[in-house]
C-alpha cells in the first residue's frame, strides 16, 4: 500500500492493499476548534481542520511503532460516564466504518460529526456518523451529496457545518461544497467554490464568513488564490491572493481577528528533487480582504500543526523539512511581535499528527509519523508555562491521518487515521487529562 503526503511525498507501508494514494490529514487539528488547528484541524479557527478549526498510561517517550488494526487494542471500552480516573487514553466505541482523511467537529449539542475520507478500500466515502459522548457510541447519520476525502469541515456560527472541496473517488479536486444541519442529520448542497481545491483550510472568521485559502487544484498546480463564504447568501466570492501558493499549510484565527497562514509546500522541487517545504508565513486581514507576510518561522515545515494558545500565542510543531524528514522542534508565533520564537522540542519528531487545546490551556500531541515505515501511538503535553514538552502515556492504537476533538466535558476523542499497516482504523479513543 503507497501513503503520499499532500506534497507528493512517497511513503511504502508493508502488506497488501490499495494502490490508491492517501494524503496526510489537513490540521487538519482543524485545535483544524473553532479557536485553532487542527485540526483542523480542528476545525473551525484553524484548519487543519484543519479545522480546523480545524483531539494511556505508560509514562515514556515510546519508539516509532507499526500497529496492525486490531493490536495493542486496551480492554474492553469504558461505560459511557466513566472516563480514567488518571490522566491517560482509553477505548471507546468504534466508528461504523474504518476511515482516514476524514473530517471531524464537535457541533453545539456536544455531538461529534465524522464525515467522509478514505474507508478501507482506498476508495472516498460519502457517509457520515455521530459520536455521543453520553453513550461512548457512535451512529449513521445523513450521507453528503458527493464523497470526498481530503475535504474541509467548519462550524458555522449559527451551528451548521460547511463542507468544502476535498478529492472524489477519482483522486479529482472537487470544487462542490454542502451544509450538514444538525437539527435534520442531513447534508444539501450550497454554492460550489470558484476553484476546486483539495488540501485547502478553511477557517471561521469573527464576522461569520468563511475563509477558504489555497490548496491543490485539479490539475495539480498548487494554489496561492483564496475565497469566502457567506453563509447569509450560500455562496462564495474571491478575495485577495495569498503571498504564497501553499498547500499542506495551516490557518489559525488569532483574537484581533487576522489569520495567520504557515508553512506548506509552494508546489516547486528542491535541490534533492522533494517538495520544498515553506518557513514563510503571512496574515489575512478580513477587513482590507488582503494578506500580508509576517515574520518566517525558523525552519521549513508542512505536515506540521498549529494551536492558538490561551495567551494568542500559536504553537507550531513537528512537520517535515526540506529534506523530508520529520521534525521534533516547535516554536511560537507572537502576534503583537510578528515573529517566531523557538521553544522546547517534542519528545518525538512527528508529522501528520494531532495537536488539541485542553481545557488547562495545555496542547495534547499524539501520533503522526515519524520516518520509515512506522506510526506513534506515543503522546505528549506541552506545558506553554514552562515551553517545554513531556510524555502522556500512549495511545491504544497508532495512528496517523486521523483526527483530535475536544469534547465539551474536556476529554479528547481521537478517531480512525492510518495504523501503518494494509488498512485503516474504525477504532475510537478518549484522552483523559
Amino acid at each position: 500500500m503507497t501513503i503520499r503526503s499532500q506534497t507528493a511525498r512517497t511513503f511504502t507501508w508493508p502488506g497488501p492493499g490499495s494502490a490508491r494514494l492517501l494524503r496526510g490529514p489537513v490540521s487538519r487539528a482543524t485545535g483544524l476548534g473553532l479557536a485553532g488547528l487542527l485540526v483542523a484541524v480542528i476545525a473551525s479557527g484553524c484548519s487543519g481542520s484543519a479545522a480546523t478549526g480545524s483531539s494511556t498510561t505508560g509514562a515514556t517517550s515510546t519508539p516509532a511503532v507499526t500497529t496492525l488494526p486490531g493490536t495493542a487494542q486496551s480492554a474492553t471500552p469504558a461505560p459511557a460516564g466513566s472516563p480514567s480516573p488518571t490522566p491517560g487514553f482509553i477505548s471507546t466505541g468504534s466508528m461504523t466504518i474504518a476511515r482516514m482523511n476524514h473530517a471531524a467537529v464537535l457541533l453545539s449539542n456536544g455531538r461529534v460529526l465524522i464525515a467522509g475520507g478514505q474507508d478501507n478500500a482506498g476508495d472516498a466515502v460519502a457517509s457520515a456518523e455521530l459520536y455521543d459522548p453520553a453513550t461512548g457510541t457512535f451512529s449513521a447519520t445523513g450521507s453528503m451529496t458527493t464523497a470526498r476525502e481530503a475535504h474541509t469541515a467548519t462550524v458555522l456560527s449559527d451551528g451548521r457545518v460547511l463542507v468544502t472541496g476535498g478529492s472524489n473517488d477519482s483522486a479529482e479536486a472537487l470544487a462542490s461544497a454542502e451544509l450538514y444541519d444538525p437539527t435534520s442529520g442531513t447534508f444539501s448542497a450550497t454554492g460550489s467554490m470558484i476553484t476546486a481545491r483539495v488540501d485547502e483550510t478553511a477557517t471561521l472568521l469573527s464576522d461569520g464568513r468563511v475563509l477558504i485559502a489555497g490548496g491543490q487544484d485539479d490539475g495539480g498546480n498548487v494554489l496561492a488564490s483564496a475565497e469566502l463564504y457567506d453563509p447569509k447568501s450560500g455562496t462564495f466570492t474571491a478575495t485577495g491572493s495569498m503571498t504564497t501558493a501553499r498547500e499542506d499549510h495551516t490557518a489559525t484565527l488569532l483574537p484581533g481577528g487576522d489569520v495567520l497562514i504557515v508553512g506548506g509546500t509552494d508546489g516547486t522541487s528542491n535541490a534533492s528533487g522533494g517538495p520544498t517545504a515553506l518557513a514563510a508565513a503571512e496574515l489575512y486581514d478580513p477587513k482590507k480582504g488582503t494578506f500580508s507576510a509576517t515574520g518566517s518561522m525558523t525552519i521549513d515545515r508542512d505536515g506540521h500543526t498549529a494551536t492558538l494558545l490561551s495567551d494568542g500565542r500559536v504553537l507550531v510543531s513537528g512537520g517535515l523539512g526540506d529534506s523530508a524528514e520529520s521534525l521534533a522542534s516547535a516554536e511560537l508565533y507572537d502576534p503583537s511581535t510578528g515573529t517566531f520564537s523557538p521553544t522546547g522540542s517534542m519528545t518525538a519528531a512527528r508529522a501528520y499528527h494531532t495537536a488539541t487545546l485542553l481545557s488547562d490551556g495545555r496542547v495534547l500531541v499524539a501520533g503522526g509519523f515519524p520516518g520509515g515505515n512506522a506510526v506513534l501511538a506515543s503522546a505528549e503535553l506541552y506545558d506553554p508555562n514552562s515551553g517545554t514538552f513531556s510524555p502522556a502515556g500512549s495511545m491504544t492504537t497508532a495512528r496517523r491521518s486521523d483526527t483530535a476533538t475536544l469534547l465539551s466535558d474536556g476529554l479528547v476523542l481521537i478517531a480512525g487515521g492510518f495504523p501503518g499497516g494494509s488498512t485503516g482504523l474504525s477504532s475510537a479513543e478518549l484522552y483523559q487529562p
